[in-house]
């Protein structure tokens, strides 16, 4: 009986959640493919719908962009609205929860990827349209994998006593009762392998698209090398990432030297304008994706900054991370003084996300340019090439109003780019996954303690829930 009852609740759940986007013409959890899409234009808006995943306050809306900075050493709070209090401290099971089978979950958004690439061979329609479709949903697949990845499992290559379980890995879409089926975790060897394919078939079937045009709100060939050149860098392939991060850059148009990326002088307000010069992949959120409250409870805009009535502003820079920028640094300018109520002295308020669309509301871009500079620099330096290193390093910098480093090899330049790479994407969610790919303690801020990289808590734990619902599920060590 007990096993009937958590078939039973899983085919349901993701019946329901797998055709949350088709046509409401037959009950939902008998809703076929054959049923819901006639051609290959009509699959386009299921593509839609796992975009909007990406948008989620729970992925990149919100979670994705502040937990990875408040878990290390960028972010503290300012005022507890119980919002990330745990992270802050590194609390047991206080970490980034992204195995979900919501509607906004990024299950719901494999599966409705795995429904197109599986079924859209199936219908007529306009072929150039069909290979792009299945490049873009090759490419998100590769995006959501990737995150699930790198917050529930080690690196390749960075396992701790041999600990290898990634997430569960499905290619193929799950309809209902007749194709649920129990899983056990995959191994993280085998998860990153499915993600380089993806994003192979992605930069095989896609388009380019000038960073900063309107192109960027979908995915393009350069948006899937660059994701493809970071997941090499995840996983120690230094001499993959910098030849990737090389084709990228010819992509999008890049020069060795820095051409391409914003002026010191216009970084605040590509930050404000939509899409971000330097976007190679942007989330575009317009009024209609928000309900009436999304904007001041849940943005960006509201956690970070003080500039609309009744904004949140739980969440400031750190002493250490403003301490990390160097003089005449316009990334630095990105965090103004100001204050607030309940906070002592002066806080710092973001000027990254200020919800220029109005009433908090903003892009939000989640790869840019400049990445591919510190991939081939941090890649470069890996493989001893320290001069090809350096040069990457300044040229980004040459951008950013500072002065070009001089003399840097090992573990001086290394140092020199993983602090790069904190500033320029600071509030951008890269600070924790940093730290953690290289095998490195995570660094803390004030009287916090630093988190050893063997730690129990470097890696999420897997819902209790999905832990009792699947006994072929076994949760990450220090959790059972």
């Amino acid at each position: 009986m007990k096993n009937y009852i958590k078939i039973l609740t899983l085919g349901t759940a993701l019946a329901m959640a797998s055709c949350d986007s088709m046509l409401d013409t037959e009950p939902r959890q008998s809703l076929t493919p054959e049923s819901a899409f006639a051609d290959v234009e009509s699959y386009e808006s299921l593509l839609m719908a796992a975009y909007g995943r990406v948008r989620s306050f729970n992925y990149y809306g919100q979670t994705m962009m502040i937990a990875p900075e408040i878990m290390a050493d960028n972010l503290r709070i300012i005022a507890n609205t119980g919002r990330y209090i745990g992270q802050e401290a590194n609390a047991d099971r206080s970490h980034i929860n992204l195995w979900t089978y919501s509607n906004t979950g990024l299950f719901t958004g494999i599966n409705e990827t795995n429904i197109l690439l599986n079924e859209i061979d199936n219908v007529e329609g306009d072929e150039a349209l069909r290979t792009k479709l299945k490049a873009e949903a090759s490419f998100l697949r590769a995006l959501f994998y990737f995150d699930l990845a790198r917050v529930y499992g080690y690196e390749p290559g960075q396992e701790v006593n041999g600990w290898t379980a990634s997430v569960i890995l499905r290619t193929t879409p799950t309809l209902g009762l007749s194709n649920a089926d129990f899983r056990a975790r995959s191994s993280n060897r085998e998860v990153y392998d499915q993600i380089e394919a993806d994003l192979t078939t992605a930069i095989a079937g896609l388009g380019a698209a000038t960073p900063g045009s309107a192109s960027v709100y979908r995915a393009s060939k350069g948006a899937a090398e660059l994701l493809l050149s970071r997941v090499y860098l995840y996983e120690g392939k230094n001499t993959e990432a910098a030849s990737m991060a090389t084709q990228a850059m010819a992509s999008l148009g890049l020069g060795n030297d820095g051409a391409g990326l914003v002026e010191a002088a216009g970084y605040e307000a590509a930050f404000n304008t939509f899409p971000n010069p330097e976007s190679v992949f942007e989330m575009e959120i317009r009024s209609v994706d928000w309900s009436s409250v999304d904007g001041v409870n849940n943005s960006m805009s509201s956690l970070t900054a003080n500039v609309y009535t009744g904004a949140q502003f739980i969440v400031t820079a750190t002493d250490e991370l403003l301490a990390s920028y160097d003089e005449g640094d316009v990334r630095r300018d990105m965090w103004e003084e100001s204050t607030r109520s309940g906070a002592d002295g002066i806080v710092y308020e973001s000027k990254k996300w200020l919800g220029a669309k109005g009433d908090f509301l903003e892009n939000l871009p989640i790869l840019r340019s400049s990445e591919l500079y510190l991939i081939r620099a941090e890649a470069r330096q890996k493989s001893g090439d320290a001069a090809g290193a350096l040069a990457d390093l300044n040229a980004l910098r040459s951008k950013r109003g500072v002065e070009a480093l001089a003399g840097l090899s090992g573990d001086q330049l290394f140092n020199a780019i993983l602090n790069e790479r904190r500033i320029e994407f600071s509030l951008e969610g890269h600070r924790w996954f940093d730290l953690k790919r290289n095998g490195m303690n995570i660094s803390k801020a004030g009287s916090f303690e630093a988190v050893p990289y063997s730690d129990y808590r470097i890696l999420a734990p897997v819902p209790q829930a999905e832990i009792i619902l699947n006994e072929m599920l076994e949760n990450n060590p220090g959790y059972n």
